[in-house]
């Protein structure tokens, strides 16, 4: 394409003339910055390669530490997280785990060495009170700014962005009990997560306040599996046996699981189980049934964890404690009254 046409395409997306346009690409004075960034944008949206010193300067490298990416709530947070941080000027490096990939460790010490501007963790070891968390706090002493979500460590010094993962069940066992269900399971990964401390809580509060069961009761409706649909599909089995006419979940990948273990023994949902899951991922609105859902802020959650980010990047003391963020109950077709 010869440098008029280039010109005449860019003058034409912009709404100026060509020798606006010639001005901005040269450097040259007199122009409004609004009609600058204009022919800027222009240019890149017709796929232009701006000249050298047009081109935009990130103003740091920041990791985004993650477990993995099949359960989609990963990618909504790396998506609102990615974007953030390009907004801001800054150019994300995305780390993800895998069973036979790098270690978050190893991901750390890789971008330690590329000298990124601060490290962000999503439902990371932060979040495993079984595991060693002095690596923090190495990263705390050595003046790197971080950030946690999902989690909580009390002697670590840096912000930390959270679900109300106690409240997420109580709203989960309300509507379950308004719906006459008093046999309400519940299911989510290891005890050691953090997240699934706070959320057995919150069930164990409201299953006796609401419906009075006794602990031998709840311990009967309590089972603790893998993360996944695959535990939350061998979980039901048990939670089932024990006549839980519903089942609330870490997770809905965990109550997909749940739905095809009902299934196998020809139930069906909602009429003889009704599932309740966790995060409200995408897709959970066109499953089969659409799921009833207990609802991560996401948006909210991702973008007050990149702001405390950037504040400590930029110098800016952030408050060292815990950001507690309230979920919602998405009611879908997943759940209905108890049979009978």
């Amino acid at each position: 394409m010869s440098s008029r046409a280039r010109l005449a395409d860019i003058a034409a997306k912009a709404g100026v003339s060509e020798a606006t346009v010639s001005r901005v690409l040269n450097g040259k004075p007199g122009v409004a910055e609004e009609t600058r960034q204009s022919v800027l944008t222009a240019l890149d949206v017709l796929g232009f390669e701006r000249p050298t010193r047009l081109r935009r300067r990130s103003a740091g490298l920041i990791g985004l530490v993650m477990p993995e990416l099949i359960n989609p709530i990963f990618p909504a947070f790396a998506q609102v997280i990615e974007s953030a941080l390009s907004q801001r000027g800054f150019t994300p490096v995305l780390c993800t785990q895998s069973p036979s990939g790098a270690s978050e460790d190893e991901y750390v010490e890789m971008l330690l060495e590329r000298g990124v501007s601060g490290i962000m963790f999503v439902s990371g070891l932060h979040a495993d009170t079984g595991a060693d968390h002095a690596r923090y706090q190495a990263l705390v002493d050595r003046n790197l700014p971080v950030v946690f979500v999902n989690g909580w460590l009390p002697g670590v010094g840096a912000p930390f962005i959270s679900s109300d993962e106690y409240a997420a069940t109580e709203l989960a066992v309300s509507h379950l009990v308004a719906l006459g269900h008093r046999r309400i399971g519940f299911t989510s990964g290891p005890e050691r997560f953090i997240v699934v401390q706070r959320k057995l809580a919150g069930f164990r509060t409201a299953l006796k306040a609401q419906v009075g069961l006794s602990d031998d009761e709840i311990n009967d409706l309590v089972e603790l599996s893998v993360f996944g649909v695959e535990g939350g599909q061998a979980a039901a089995q048990r939670l089932l046996d024990h006549g839980a006419t519903a089942v609330i979940c870490g997770s809905d990948m965990m109550a997909l699981g749940v739905i095809r273990a009902a299934r196998q023994r020809g139930l069906t949902v909602p009429g003889d189980l009704s599932v309740v899951g966790y995060d409200d991922a995408p897709m959970m609105e066109f499953t089969d049934p659409p799921m009833t859902t207990v609802r991560q802020p996401v948006q909210a959650m991702a973008l007050a964890a990149v702001q405390s980010l950037l504040d400590e990047v930029r110098g800016h003391a952030t408050p060292r404690t815990e950001f507690l963020f309230r979920p919602e109950l998405v009611v879908r077709n997943s759940t209905g009254p108890v049979r009978g």
